[in-house]
């Protein structure tokens, strides 16, 4: 009887306590965008709800939004959360604003929201604004120390997200460097972070490359459909697939600026479901075809062919279809969902079921009485 009781106060430790993880963590290989330039779209605790179902637990958000915060509270899913492009001149040029924001963003939300990264800023480099990428690297030591601060730096990781902008040529990869007008800030920063530990963040986006140059590039190749590929002479590799091929021009790029060791993260990729005239490859079948074969591809936890140990990391763009995003039809719809929580294309995922929290706080409240008096009965 009294070991009955012990084997039944472990499965309750085990059952409700927190998981603790390391820093910069990163659970299996498959994460989400949460992008929220809608206004029809499901408040953040159905969010939540969805995400659970779905059992996709890493989630990045582009801003430090209370609501989402709150939200995540207590669920155990791990969060990146956002510095916007407009705080980083102020956080660069004053360390006691930075110092403030990661104490109203941050820290008073830890550790019940399991916020695991602050990406400061969203693809800086090679847009063209030379103020805002002088302020990048100022605002990233900044955020840094202020972390410090209150040591959280072994919890909270620091990371920056590229475009494809930053490269010269990226084909063949091993061809890829740096733009001569990025190099210049991209080394300092690259610098820091091998200093701390960071990754570099790409975002890389197969549909675009496809879409500005549909006579070039092979389409299957772009979807991770069967096709003869690529060859690359100077590494002898051969890619069945332009998102390995991308992300191996970013290891070439990172070698030839001195940082061979540092790994490679993407931050956002996806296939839009509907686009303008001139988007034709916009299709809900070339959508569901690219993001149901990239979660099979970051299902087998595989490298690339150039580094085949460095297991792949993928956040997927978007969540949701944001009806609010400017450009292109194209930008309003890369959501795996529509707004009212059902799919946009079938790749495994459930529609988000009708229940309220409500219900599951009940569900809960039961599973803890009916517990407690098996308890009592042993």
């Amino acid at each position: 009887m009294r070991s009955s009781r012990l084997l039944l106060l472990n499965f309750l430790f085990f059952f409700f306590s927190p998981i603790l993880t390391a820093k910069g963590a990163f659970v299996g290989t498959y994460g989400i965008n949460y992008g929220r330039i809608a206004d029809n779209i499901p408040s953040p605790d159905k969010v939540v709800l969805l995400l659970k179902q779905a059992k996709i637990r890493n989630v990045r958000i582009y801003d430090a939004d209370h609501t989402v915060l709150q939200a995540f509270s207590g669920t155990g899913l791990d969060l990146v959360v956002g510095l916007p492009n407009g705080f980083l001149k102020e956080m660069s040029s004053n360390a006691d604003h930075a110092l403030t924001w990661v104490k109203d963003n941050v820290h008073s939300f830890l550790p019940t929201t399991r916020i695991r990264g602050i990406a400061i800023g969203n693809e800086v480099l090679g847009g063209g604004d030379s103020e805002l990428s002088g302020a990048l690297l100022g605002a990233a030591k900044n955020v840094y120390n202020a972390l410090k601060k209150m040591n959280l730096e072994e919890t909270v990781q620091i990371t920056t997200a590229h475009s494809q902008a930053v490269f010269a040529d990226s084909y063949p990869p091993s061809s890829c460097v740096f733009k001569d007008n990025v190099v210049q800030f991209m080394k300092p920063l690259l610098e820091f972070f091998d200093q701390i530990g960071s990754p570099f963040c790409l975002n890389a986006y197969p549909f675009l490359a496809y879409t500005y140059n549909p006579t070039q590039i092979d389409i299957n190749y772009a979807l991770f459909k069967p096709t003869e590929g690529i060859y690359d002479p100077k590494t002898n590799l051969r890619y069945d697939n332009m998102l390995d091929a991308q992300i191996d021009a970013a290891y070439m790029a990172l070698e030839d600026a001195g940082f061979k060791e540092m790994e490679v993260m993407i931050t956002e990729t996806g296939w839009a479901s509907k686009g303008d005239s001139d988007e034709p490859a916009a299709t809900p079948e070339n959508a569901r075809t690219y993001n149901y074969n990239l979660r099979k591809r970051l299902a087998k936890k595989k490298g690339t062919p150039l580094r085949p140990k460095k297991v792949l990391k993928a956040y997927i763009f978007a969540l949701f279809n944001e009806n609010s995003k400017p450009g292109k039809s194209s930008e309003t719809h890369f959501g795996l969902y529509k707004p009212d929580g059902t799919i946009s294309y079938d790749i495994g995922f459930n529609s988000l079921k009708s229940f309220s929290s409500s219900k599951v706080a009940s569900c809960y409240v039961a599973l803890v009485i009916s517990i407690s008096v098996l308890l009592v009965m042993i």
